[in-house]
């Protein structure tokens, strides 16, 4: 009887413990440290194209390549494009422009969100955590005049409320490529970079882009491809991406650098 007893003492013993291991049998100090584990919730990313394609629109690769780090970096994104008319249609083939095509922003920035995107009006920083601006000369062409006016362009009075609304608010904004332009436009004594400001045997084709953000009262920072430059007074995040002629893997790298600095800023 005596070990009868033992054995369902024993028993006992080991489903008690048994139990203090299971959700309903944690203690008070297990289950404050599982709720401070807790995942923080995701940041909401807007990420903003001016069409389609290199020469008129969106740098693709730039655009995939954010949305891919910002998927790693567990974002929540939403996709957005101004309902405009293009400046003009690039045939990519032949880089000339196709005289008889007209085609709409909001409509070609369609192809790159498979479809899910909203006009650029409908955006607020009230909704979002960050702000994300895509190169491509859509960003120059497009989404301002800078691609005719240089440093005496205008802004889309779209782009220009957004920059302002999120600046205003004190929430990041990332511009790669051509697109930190449209930062040194509207935020007056920003920092930004394009990268080098010569062109180095033709590796930096676009390294005159740096003065003509001078001229607009912008600071201009030399910078890597594979680095980003990390305003924090402003919160605004910059990289070269394709201003510079690089291997892709180091392009991506580089825009992976500002993703990531865009979403340490948001706190999320």
């Amino acid at each position: 009887m005596a070990a009868v007893r033992a054995l369902v003492g024993s028993r006992l013993a080991a489903a008690s413990a048994f139990a203090s291991l299971s959700p309903g049998g944690r203690t008070p100090s297990q289950r404050a440290a599982i709720h401070l584990s807790a995942p923080h919730p995701a940041a909401k990313v807007a990420l903003v194209l001016s069409g389609c394609g290199v020469y008129d629109g969106t740098e693709i690769h730039e655009a995939s390549a954010i949305l891919v780090h910002l998927s790693r970096g567990g974002a929540e994104v939403q996709i957005f494009a101004p309902d405009i008319p293009q400046m003009h249609v690039i045939d990519h083939t032949k880089g000339q422009p196709s005289e008889s095509e007209s085609r709409n922003v909001l409509t070609e920035s369609a192809r790159i969100a498979r479809g899910k995107i909203t006009d650029l009006a409908k955006l607020s920083a009230a909704n979002h955590d960050a702000a994300i601006f895509p190169g491509g000369f859509g960003a120059a062409k497009n989404l301002s005049t800078f691609a005719v006016d240089g440093k005496d362009c205008k802004v889309n009075k779209e782009v220009e409320r957004i920059l302002k609304e999120f600046h205003q608010a004190g929430k990041p904004i990332g511009l790669c490529c051509i697109a930190p332009v449209l930062a040194a436009k509207v935020l007056r004594g920003v920092e930004v970079t394009v990268g080098h400001e010569q062109e180095e045997g033709g590796k930096w084709p676009y390294a005159g882009t740096a003065e003509a953000i001078k001229a607009l009262g912008a600071k201009h920072f030399v910078k890597e491809v594979a680095e980003a430059h990390v305003d924090q007074k402003n919160k605004v995040v910059t990289t070269p991406a394709f201003m510079c002629e690089a291997a892709l893997h180091h392009i991506h790298d580089g825009i992976g650098a500002m993703v990531r600095k865009v979403l340490e800023l948001t706190g999320k």
